[in-house]
């Protein structure tokens, strides 16, 4: 297979940002050697990812030259060739089988002129409304719950820098200290509290650490705040001029007191009453959450207990405190607000509003009409492939589902069924490798474009580097195939600034309206959050200080009620898994598993076990053991740890094959946000001896 080329090195560092999470940590590129700046996120520093990631530009493993399978086989052809027969092979389905027998998966990691273009594409130049992304499986259900409780979502309304003021801390599912350590220098102020089932990086930080069941995170918010209020700490005047909903809420909350959520979550009642009163105390104070109580069945209402507790002590909307979520993926906010979520449109729109679509329609010079309506959610869309009334062609951007959907081994089936599979990457990952064509891509230091970052902020990823001669844009691979499938040509532009001012106008109006950011004001160097309605407006840093984006300007407390896990242990499976990520790798692992400084330290799938469940299994440090749940099983290597719940193994998300972690996990949906449940499933731990 055709390797890249030595990289261009250029004579002057260029300004750029991190390819890795959300938090977008300021760096330098000098051809491809890498150096921390001083960007208020990252304060100058880089975690061991950021400060590898230059290795990736001059990557071996890099494809250079499109492939299309041939016998079975992928072999190298040209562009032409290789866009000729996308655009001939997804003719031929769509005329078949109609428009939605062809589906689009896109990415949280994607720029926004690339989420925004994918989805442009996929309702104009494909018709399909089978377009969603992984994003679904990230932050979907922080999102649905903002949206009920504040009448809009961004993950953290506020600077991250705010933190640094803060008095107290806490911090639910979340493990910065490894996912983003650049992050934990603004917590070293407040006196932080963790809830999480393990005793990880970021909850030896903490002065309190909660370690309730997996699953049980709602009802540990409803006994923090049944404290709040039972010991006199309800903020009633926030509560009586900001709020709507209380009385309805403390129907729903008042049976759960302390000691019977103790019970529940295993987290004492006097722990649920000292986090009460920390956070009452204190002058300052914000409760974030994660991945770890959002990858639920249930995730929306486990966010949405945790704001109401937040509301309950008069924090969102105030200078100096506040609620927010973490997001995870690079472009995870901005790759939710314009399109490639398979019920939105541009600026945060939904696509069922007839408005929203006369308007966008507008922007691309097609008849409203025209435009598709809602589509299948990721995991339902995954599991639609193949069949009768599903897609039989797929287009993958950004992603690698065979390795980070939940039930992965059903959805490589899926895959597998397909008639025709492309695939954009700028490696073969384990989902290119399936592929009947796949586009080699440029990737991060190669490309200008905007990321907005998990604060709200909206960052210019400047171009440092030329890519290999072969690869192309992905805003070139959606140009070319839109001329093909008939489309004017211009109606689909390559220059990322002239996809961006089309998307400016797009979001006009919207929650996420950034119509009034350009690049000039970006190279400039100004801060800017959305929304930022107007060329003149400074930004948003800190929404909901003055009213929130409901029509009468209050945040809305939404009763919810504990229902646990969907998947219980039993005699079979006894214990339950749940997944995270590690320091040294991002996602599916495609690209940091071919660092060799990141591989080094982690090069194979591992399961974390108390020492005591290990020995009972018949197991011990080292060993190779296999875990298995109701959809599949997993290979992995043994690491005790002392300080894990007996009942709790962990594992990493981030290996392929047998490794993979999401061969166990549970596809079980939250009815609203439609976010799968990767947070817990029921498992058996065994020898891989014995299970050979």
């Amino acid at each position: 297979m055709p390797l890249a080329a030595p990289t261009e090195v250029t004579a002057t560092a260029v300004d750029t940002h991190c390819p890795y999470c959300a938090l977008q940590c300021g760096m330098s590129l000098d051809g491809a050697r890498v150096a921390p700046r001083d960007f208020p996120v990252n304060a100058g520093g880089l975690c061991q990812k950021g400060w590898t990631s230059g290795e990736l530009l001059t990557s071996p493993s890099r494809l250079t030259t499109p492939l299309i399978r041939v016998d079975g086989e992928l072999r190298p052809a040209s562009w032409e060739q290789a866009l000729d027969l996308v655009a001939r092979r997804l003719t031929e389905i769509r005329a078949a089988k109609g428009a939605d027998s062809v589906a689009v998966f896109g990415g949280g990691g994607l720029t926004n002129e690339k989420a925004y273009l994918l989805g442009k594409f996929a309702r104009i130049a494909l018709g399909t409304s089978q377009i969603d992304y992984n994003g679904r499986f990230c932050m979907s259900s922080a999102a649905a719950a903002g949206i009920k409780a504040f009448g809009a979502d961004r993950g953290m309304p506020f600077p991250v820098t705010d933190l640094a003021g803060a008095d107290a801390v806490l911090l639910i599912g979340a493990n910065p200290a490894e996912t983003m350590p650049p992050f934990t220098q603004h917590l070293r102020g407040a006196d932080l509290i963790v809830v999480d089932p393990r005793r990880t990086a970021t909850a030896e930080l903490a002065g309190l650490h909660l370690q309730p069941a997996p699953g049980t995170d709602l009802a540990l918010a409803q006994g923090i705040l049944h404290a709040v209020v039972a010991d006199g700490l309800l903020n009633k005047s926030y509560v009586d001029k900001r709020t709507n909903g209380f009385e309805e809420l403390w129907r729903s909350v008042a049976a759960w007191w302390p000691e019977r959520v103790e019970q529940m979550t295993g987290v004492s009642a006097a722990d649920q009453r000292k986090v009460a009163a920390k956070l009452a105390a204190a002058r300052n104070a914000y409760i974030l959450t994660a991945r770890g109580t959002e990858q639920h069945a249930n995730g929306t209402a486990m966010v949405n207990a945790w704001i109401n507790l937040a509301l309950a002590l008069g924090l969102p909307g105030r200078e100096g405190s506040g609620f927010g979520c973490l997001t995870g993926q690079g472009n995870g906010q901005g790759g939710r607000e314009h399109g490639q979520k398979a019920d939105q449109l541009p600026g945060y729109r939904k696509i069922d509003d007839p408005a929203a679509r006369e308007y966008v329609a507008g922007v691309w010079g097609v008849p409203a009409e025209s435009l598709p309506g809602p589509g299948r959610s990721a995991v339902e869309l995954l599991e639609a492939l193949g069949t009768e009334d599903g897609p039989s062609a797929l287009m993958v951007f950004g992603s690698n589902v065979v390795v980070s959907a939940p039930g992965a081994g059903r959805v490589q089936d899926k895959v597998s069924s397909l008639d025709f599979l492309v695939v954009s990457d700028l490696v073969l990952s384990e989902t290119a490798a399936m592929a009947d064509v796949v586009l080699p891509v440029t990737q991060w230091a190669e490309e200008d474009g905007t990321m907005t970052n998990l604060e709200g902020r909206i960052l210019l990823r400047r171009k440092a580097i030329e890519p290999p001669s072969g690869a192309r844009t992905d805003l070139y691979v959606l140009s070319e195939l839109a001329k093909r499938l008939g489309q004017p040509d211009g109606r689909f532009p390559v220059d990322a600034e002239t996809v961006f001012t089309e998307l400016r106008q797009a979001s006009k109006g919207g929650v996420a309206d950034y119509s009034g950011i350009t690049y000039d004001r970006l190279r400039d160097g100004e801060a800017l959050y959305w929304p930022v309605p107007a060329e003149t407006h400074p930004g948003t840093p800190r929404m909901f200080l003055d009213s929130f984006a409901h029509p009468d300007g209050r945040a809305r407390f939404v009763p919810v009620d504990h229902v646990g896990p969907a998947e219980l242990p039993d005699a079979e499976f006894p214990l339950q898994a749940t997944t995270g990520r590690v320091l040294q790798h991002y996602q599916s692992g495609a690209q940091t598993r071919l660092v060799k400084e990141l591989n080094d330290v982690v090069a194979e799938a591992f399961v974390e076990v108390h020492p005591d469940t290990a020995a009972r299994a018949g197991l011990a440090e080292g060993d190779l053991a296999v875990v298995r749940s109701r959809r599949g099983e997993t290979r992995a290597r043994i690491r005790c740890v002392a300080s894990l719940r007996p009942d709790l193994v962990f594992l990493p998300f981030h290996f392929p094959g047998e490794g993979r972690a999401n061969l166990l996990t549970n596809p079980a949906l939250d009815p609203t946000s439609r976010m799968p449940e990767f947070k817990v499933c029921a498992v058996a731990l065994a020898p891989a001896e014995a299970a050979a």
